[in-house]
């Protein structure tokens, strides 16, 4: 299957984007974060933060996003387990 990767550790989504990818997959920012970061324990825990505030957040420290975010269509799932894949018809 081809497909198109897209590092954002390297390249950071804008919060925007983020908002929109996490919008089409059905999922609020608090879904993808991954907690066992640093900048989560300095940036997030133990804060009152709005979903825009997070998305801001985790647009600045593309570390906090849980990976792999994967698109097909219009259809965006994290693919953590794999077997999510099957929800985009990829198996």
């Amino acid at each position: 299957m081809d497909f198109k990767s897209i590092n954002y550790l390297e390249k950071p989504l804008p919060s925007g984007e983020l908002k929109q990818l996490l919008r089409r997959a059905g999922l609020r920012p608090q879904q993808i974060i991954r907690t066992k970061e640093p900048a989560y324990r300095q940036l997030v825990a133990d804060q009152d933060l709005s979903d825009d505030e997070l998305l801001q957040v985790m647009a600045a420290h593309p570390e906090l996003i849980q990976r792999p975010l994967v698109v097909r269509g219009e259809k965006v799932v994290l693919a953590r387990p794999v077997a999510q894949l099957a929800k985009l018809g990829i198996k």
